[in-house]
């Protein structure tokens, strides 16, 4: 070999393992695997769910409407926090259900089920058809399976938590109360605008709920404690140490508020206020998918006549075509 074909390098790598993207070929080739199990076992507790307790959190929300209707306290002393009957959220999920509530159990059953899913599917196409969330979601399979079976309310709560706008973060904070987490975004981009309209969005809600139950809202504020964690396959740190649960969870605000101006801000967001529950069970990581997207500006988005979102670019360049 000339002198001169012995570049810098050239020998460098031969022999010493696989390069870098057999390294990369290997961990999506993981992945894949990883993914490809998820949907199965995700398949696996749905159907177990589906022919055990199929829908079986759609009897809470229906006692708990029904409850509304005849007159009822929606937070009736003394009930055991560990059954699925159990009613553990703010009066306006109940509220809102009181119509379908006078139907039959079966005919409000189907119809939950079916917003349930109709809000995964929302879910699913607003991340779009694109293989990292067909992986994420087979990642998750086993939650998102279990959330499906039993028709939990968690599944459009991480819609909401998904499009990310002040009124979208407010009416999932009064169906379950920890999506408020996700605010922190926005304060750590100090988006004073977004934060001052998410507190209007607050009271309003608030108010309406005040107004249309009086007594049940007070009650609701009477239920805010950790009893209400009970004894289920807990998989929060509560279940191993409150204090352990308290220090984490303030660790994890601080982290999303530091990581808000970067592109983990929204990741880290979403993570917190998936996993800061102090009664946190396997189908609620369900809601962790909301971090495959960062949202878009609140009052950034248009919609086409197809009823799709989409920024203002891409609006400005459909109307030139």
């Amino acid at each position: 070999m000339r002198h001169s074909d012995r570049r810098p390098g050239a020998y460098i790598g031969r022999g010493q393992g696989p390069r870098p993207q057999r390294w990369r070929e290997l961990a999506n080739l993981g992945i894949f695997a990883l993914a490809v199990t998820g949907w199965l076992a995700g398949l696996g507790i749905f159907l177990i769910h589906l022919t055990t307790d199929p829908l079986a959190d759609a009897r809470a929300y229906y006692d708990a409407a029904r409850r509304l209707n005849d007159g009822l306290p929606l937070y009736p002393a003394g009930a055991d926090p560990d059954v699925a009957e159990f009613y553990r959220y703010p009066p306006l999920l109940a509220i809102v259900l009181r119509p379908l509530a006078l139907l039959p159990y079966e005919a409000f059953a189907l119809l939950w089920a079916s917003a349930v899913l109709a809000s995964f599917v929302v879910l699913v196409r607003r991340l779009g058809m694109t293989r990292r969330t067909w992986f994420a979601i087979g990642l998750l399979g086993m939650p998102i399976g279990w959330a499906l079976s039993i028709a939990q309310a968690h599944v459009p709560v991480t819609l909401l938590l998904l499009i990310g706008q002040p009124w979208s973060i407010a009416l999932a904070a009064n169906i379950k109360l920890f999506p408020i987490l996700a605010a922190v975004w926005w304060l750590g981009r100090r988006r004073w605008q977004a934060l001052g309209a998410l507190a209007g969005w607050l009271l309003v809600l608030g108010l309406a709920q005040a107004l249309l139950e009086p007594a049940n809202s007070l009650a609701f504020l009477s239920t805010l404690s950790l009893e209400q964690v009970g004894d289920v396959r807990n998989i929060s740190p509560y279940a191993i140490s409150p204090v352990l649960w308290f220090a984490l969870v303030g660790a994890g605000l601080v982290a999303a508020i530091v990581a808000a101006p970067t592109r983990w801000g929204w990741p880290a967001a979403v993570a917190l206020a998936s996993l800061a529950y102090p009664r946190l069970l396997l189908y609620m990581l369900a809601g962790l998918l909301a971090a495959l997207r960062e949202p878009d500006e609140p009052g950034a988005e248009e919609t086409r006549f197809d009823g799709v979102t989409q920024d203002p670019a891409e609006a400005h360049v459909n109307s030139a075509r």
